[in-house]
């Protein structure tokens, strides 16, 4: 039992200043945002409030020690013009495993799915249409005592906001191999969705873009020998008949929720699927003697991007052209039929959320 989650609408929605057209990815936010806050060991006053900026102490410990953890899933419209959410249980349970591993709370889950389907309810007209366009949701939480010193904060704030979403890649991406800086590494937090995760990465992946490069395919902390993640995305080559993509064993790969929709699609269609250590000799080898028919990236918020290019050891390796990739362009497909209801969704993946029925805020 959750208590209740109070809603206070704006007074004036934002949402004919859009173009639904032109929607560039995480710069537009919608008229509502979902927020809750923990103290004394227990989630208080859940509410939905009108987006607006934060007020906080200089002082609190995300802003110093990093104790900070964040989800993203997306929205649709089913031919029905019903919202509909693709897993989002995967994502509860990913994120407490991330608050686990950070010595943060859990967020109940009653709470984060009643919070979230109140909140896409009232914004459910946020929803674009476009084919390739969606609505983005990000729960995230982080720690707010107003305390500098270096220990497990007591009191955090959780929220989820949203906001309207074009493609993340318009083009196949390029992609330079990491040769200098590190993602992840046993005993780490590759495996969480962590801020720092992602500031560790800034810095090779703003060299990697003055070279003409989207992004870097991160490798091992030790011999710069095993490939891990793109810095957005899993990633997956198609070689021969074998479907090949790195293993989760070592704790350094985030376990992405479009990854193992991917995993599964390619079983239920008889595809020899391995999930192990990838070697980038291997890549290459099989770029060299033609047997390398595919190579893409996986993720909420960029699906599944083929990669272009892929820069190593001063060398570029152009791969299949994409009119070419029979693999991604089945897949990008088929998982777009999913989430838009023009297939069946036989794996029960899709969470549809009515919008017809008066918005309760009570949960019994």
């Amino acid at each position: 039992m959750i208590n209740t989650i109070t809603i206070d609408k704006a007074r004036k929605s934002k949402i004919a200043e859009v173009d639904f057209n032109n929607i560039p990815f995480g710069r537009i936010f919608s008229d509502h945002m979902f927020i809750t806050e923990y103290e004394k060991g227990e989630w208080k006053n859940p509410r939905i409030i009108p987006f607006q900026n934060l007020n906080t102490h200089p002082a609190i410990s995300a802003l110093h020690y990093g104790q900070s953890i964040f989800e993203g899933l997306k929205a649709y419209k089913n031919l029905n013009g019903v919202p509909v959410l693709f897993r989002p249980e995967k994502n509860i349970d990913r994120m407490n495993k991330s608050a686990e591993r950070m010595a943060m709370p859990e967020i109940p889950k009653d709470l984060f799915n009643k919070g979230l389907e109140e909140l896409i309810k009232l914004d459910h007209e946020w929803i674009p249409t476009l084919d390739g366009s969606s609505l983005y949701i990000r729960p995230f939480m982080f720690a707010t005592d107003e305390y500098v010193g270096i220990k497990p904060s007591d009191k955090y704030t959780f929220i989820i906001f949203t906001c309207p979403v074009g493609p993340y890649y318009s083009a196949p991406v390029k992609v330079k191999v990491a040769d200098k800086y590190v993602r992840a590494i046993p005993g780490g937090v590759g495996t969480a969705k962590v801020a720092g995760n992602y500031a560790a990465t800034m810095k090779g992946v703003q060299e990697a873009r003055q070279e003409g490069y989207d992004q870097i395919l991160w490798m091992d902390g030790f011999e710069f020998k095993y490939i891990h993640e793109i810095g957005t995305m899993n990633v997956f080559f198609q070689i021969g008949d074998k479907v090949i993509t790195p293993g989760l064993d070592e704790g350094t790969i985030l376990e992405g929720i479009t990854r193992d929709s991917v995993i599964t699609l390619l079983k239920s269609e008889g595809y020899h699927v391995e999930e192990r250590k990838v070697e980038i000799k291997e890549i290459i080898q099989a770029h060299e003697n033609g047997t390398l028919k595919d190579v893409f990236g996986t993720g909420t918020a960029a699906t599944i991007s083929q990669i272009s290019h892929m820069g190593y050891k001063g060398k570029e390796l152009e791969l299949r052209a994409p009119e070419k990739r029979e693999l991604s362009n089945y897949l990008q497909k088929l998982m777009n039929d999913i989430k838009l209801g023009r297939v069946e969704d036989k794996f029960n993946w899709l969470h549809a959320i009515p919008i017809n029925a008066e918005i309760n805020a009570t949960e019994e």
